[in-house]
């Protein structure tokens, strides 16, 4: 057997050479070693509705979804993505050649990069932006071009001129993500409508990632982008249960978009898992038809732990952005006179026992993301509480 020479080309394919463990890894593993609380990484620790997780056991015992699903994902579920997509919004798709089942959203953007964009092809994506889009835009062979959201009266905002100068001939698609992760920021009616005039005018495709669409406060809207003139036939949307119903490890997610869109991300999801999840798609038909109550309690629980969080982070000495959506705050060391973010997180376990995850990461623009911080509001009151007193020993 011969051993490989220090000259050999590196096992990891170049375009995933910039990308090692995820950084929620690292800050996971930091929290267990330091029994700091963790609230770097976006999972709630506690499970969803009661009856939807029997409806799991039930399929499964009932032997539905033991064995391979439909490769769209099953009826039941497709039907009730196209039901939810109306009611809530006015948008009408076909269950059949309109509703794809992924696993996760995270399987939902890659196929539909993987499908839409070729070797040379530019994605122009608003950062910081969730760490999945980067790689998936680098194994497609695109080019990523980021816009910036940048902090402007307590939120981060999107320049609408800075997007259109961002597009060029070589612009094949738009990655959008409203509710935004991580800065918390909703996209509004004028802008979505500024991003649909410059979708068609530049014959664009977009993918838009709604994980978040049930977790808006303040009286803010989700409104999706497929809703505005001329986006339908262009425009992915991707959805997914993890987030809405607090069962982050079935990774049920899914994709609406017109027949030719959906026969194309189809074409590329059938080769990553080809189908997943099946007694759990059955559980997640029946969460999406849960009456509007459950989805605005869900909400004001959510909004009162926000509240929380983003209190004691201001009491901490952090400058505070509240979010508009999201279960995620975003912070600035800066007023404790640090500006390294990704330091300030690596030390945050032994001066104060939280794990936080530094926005840097998000950004190809490292300097612009350096100061800011996200912490995780979607854990139990009682852990919360806990976080907001150790976080007091930055302001000691």
């Amino acid at each position: 057997m011969t051993s490989m020479s220090s000259s050999a080309r590196p096992l990891l394919n170049r375009r995933l050479a910039e990308f090692g463990t995820t950084i929620f890894a690292e800050m996971s593993a930091l929290a267990v070693t330091t029994g700091a609380i963790n609230l770097g990484q976006g999972f709630p620790d506690t499970d969803g509705p009661e009856e939807i997780r029997e409806a799991a056991v039930r399929a499964l015992r009932d032997g539905r979804g033991n064995q391979y699903p439909p490769g769209p994902g099953v009826p039941e579920l497709r039907t009730a993505v196209a039901d939810h997509q109306r009611r809530r919004y006015g948008l009408s798709y076909d269950p059949d050649t309109e509703v794809l089942v992924t696993a996760g959203a995270t399987e939902a953007i890659a196929a539909a990069l993987l499908a839409l964009v070729e070797p040379g092809d530019e994605v122009v994506a608003l950062e910081p932006y969730y760490d999945s889009y980067a790689a998936c835009i680098a194994m497609a062979g695109g080019t990523r071009v980021p816009v910036t959201l940048r902090p402007h009266e307590g939120a981060f905002r999107l320049d609408l001129d800075e997007l259109r100068d961002a597009v060029t001939d070589r612009t094949r698609l738009l990655l959008l993500n409203t509710p935004h992760n991580p800065t918390g920021t909703v996209l509004t009616r004028g802008e979505l409508a500024a991003i649909a005039e410059l979708a068609v005018e530049r014959d664009l495709l977009v993918v838009t990632d709604e994980v978040y669409e049930h977790l808006v406060f303040d009286g803010a809207e989700h409104i999706p982008l497929a809703s505005f003139p001329g986006m339908r036939e262009r425009t992915v949307s991707i959805g997914s249960a993890g987030k809405t119903f607090s069962f982050t490890g079935w990774k049920v997610g899914w994709v609406t978009a017109a027949p030719a869109l959906l026969t194309a991300v189809r074409s590329a999801k059938q080769y990553l898992t080809y189908v997943s999840a099946g007694p759990f798609q059955y559980a997640v038909a029946e969460a999406l038809a849960l009456p509007d109550s459950y989805f605005a309690a869900y909400r004001q629980d959510m909004e009162a732990k926000r509240n929380l969080l983003a209190a004691g982070l201001a009491e901490a000495g952090l400058g505070v952005y509240r979010p508009a959506g999201t279960y995620f705050v975003t912070t600035d060391i800066r007023p404790l006179g640090e500006s390294d973010g990704i330091a300030f997180c690596r030390s945050l376990p032994e001066r104060a026992g939280v794990v936080a995850v530094p926005n840097a990461v998000f950004y190809d623009h490292r300097e612009a993301g350096a100061p800011f911080v996200r912490f995780a509001f979607c854990k139990r009151v009682p852990v919360l509480q806990e976080a907001v007193q150790r976080l007091k020993a930055l302001a000691g």
